[in-house]
C-alpha cells in the first residue's frame, strides 16, 4: 500500500482523505493532518457497517485544551454517479478521544470514495470559565488590529507626529498628545478640560521626574514600553501613576515590586507601600523582615528606619513580630 493511501490533503479549513480500496473487515487510520492548533486523524473500520471517526491526536495540548469543533463531514463515492452521504452538521462538540465522534454508515460502499471534512469553527474553553473562544474569530484580526494600533501610537510619540503639548521634566522636554494623555489619566483630562495653565500654555511641568523617567511614563501610556525601561524606572512610574491616577500602571508597579524584595531595598519598599497604599507590598516586606528574620541582617539600617518611621508603621511591625512568635 502506498504512502499516499494514508495522506490527508488539507486547506485552511478543509480536509479530504481519498481511499482507493477498502477490503472487507479492514481498519485504516490516516496520517496526522493539521487544522487549527491541533493534529487530527481520520479512521475507517469496515465490517458489516462502515465506521468513520474524526479525532485529535493525543498530546498535552489536546489533554489541556481539547478542541470544541463544528464541522460538516461527507462521504463521496467517486465512482459512477458520485453518491454522497452527509452527516448532520456537528455543532460545538468537544473532541478528546477517538470515541467522541463515530459515524456509522450502514449503506455498503464499494470502490473509491472520499471522506470530506469541512471545519466550520474550532474553539477552546475560556480560561476564566466564560464562553468558549473561536481560534479563528478571536485571534488574528483582533491581534493584528491591536498590534497595528499600538505601533501607530508609538510612532506618534517617537516621531512627534502632530504633538500638541510639551512636557517639561527636570532635565529636558518632550512632546505628547493631549487627547492620548486625557484618555489614560483623569488628572490630565481635568487639566485640559478647564482653563488651567496647562491648557492655556499647552505645557505640563513635571519637575519631580527626569526626562528618562518621563519618557518611560509616556512609553507606557502609548503602549510601547520595554521591560528593561519599566524596571529601571519603577519607583518613578509608581509615583507618577499615583499622582496622575493611572490605576493600571500603579498595579503593574505594585506587582513588579513584589518580585525582587531583598535586604537592600526592603525598607524603601516598605516606606513606599505605606506612602502609596500598597497592601500586598507592605505584607510581603513585613513577612520578609520578620518571619524570615531579615531584620537581623540589616539591624543598623532597620534601627535608623525606626527613628524615622511613623507610629502606624512601628505598630504594624510590632504586631507582625507578635504574630510570628505565636507561630513558634
Amino acid at each position: 500500500m502506498t504512502e499516499s493511501a494514508y495522506r490527508v490533503e488539507t486547506t485552511a479549513r478543509l480536509a479530504q482523505w481519498r481511499i482507493d480500496n477498502l477490503a472487507s473487515c479492514t481498519y485504516r487510520k490516516s496520517d496526522p493532518f493539521k487544522i487549527g492548533n491541533w493534529n487530527w486523524h481520520l479512521s475507517v473500520e469496515k465490517n458489516r457497517v462502515l465506521y468513520i471517526k474524526l479525532y485529535p491526536e493525543i498530546s498535552n495540548l489536546t489533554r489541556d485544551n481539547p478542541p470544541i469543533a463544528s464541522f460538516i463531514i461527507r462521504v463521496v463515492c467517486s465512482a459512477g454517479d458520485r453518491k454522497a452521504f452527509t452527516h448532520p452538521e456537528i455543532k460545538d462538540k468537544q473532541l478528546k478521544s477517538n470515541e467522541d465522534f463515530v459515524w456509522p454508515i450502514e449503506v455498503p460502499l464499494t470502490g473509491k470514495f472520499i471522506i470530506d471534512v469541512e471545519f466550520l469553527d474550532l474553539k477552546t474553553a475560556s480560561p476564566n470559565g466564560g464562553e468558549p473562544c473561536s481560534i479563528w474569530a478571536e485571534g488574528l484580526t483582533q491581534k493584528q488590529s491591536n498590534a497595528t494600533a499600538l505601533a501607530c501610537l508609538g510612532r506618534m510619540l517617537t516621531q512627534s507626529i502632530h504633538t500638541d503639548i510639551i512636557i517639561n521634566a527636570s532635565n529636558g522636554s518632550i512632546g505628547a498628545h493631549r487627547a492620548v494623555l486625557s484618555a489614560r489619566s483623569p488628572v490630565f483630562h481635568s487639566m485640559f478640560s478647564h482653563n488651567l495653565q496647562e491648557k492655556e500654555l499647552s505645557t505640563i511641568n513635571i519637575s519631580d521626574m527626569s526626562i528618562e523617567a518621563c519618557q518611560a511614563l509616556l512609553c507606557y501610556i502609548y503602549g510601547n514600553i520595554k521591560h528593561e525601561e519599566f524596571l529601571a524606572h519603577r519607583l518613578a512610574l509608581l509615583r507618577a501613576a499615583d499622582k496622575y491616577d493611572i490605576s493600571d500602571l500603579k498595579e503593574a508597579c505594585h506587582e513588579s515590586l513584589l518580585e525582587d524584595i531583598d535586604t537592600k531595598n526592603v525598607l524603601e519598599r516598605l516606606q513606599n507601600a505605606a506612602l502609596y497604599q500598597l497592601p500586598k507590598l507592605k505584607s510581603s516586606c513585613m513577612r520578609y523582615l520578620v518571619r524570615f528574620g531579615k531584620i537581623y541582617d540589616i539591624r543598623d539600617d532597620f534601627n535608623a528606619f525606626l527613628q524615622c518611621a511613623d507610629r502606624d508603621q512601628i505598630t504594624d511591625i510590632f504586631h507582625e513580630v507578635l504574630n510570628t512568635w505565636k507561630g513558634f
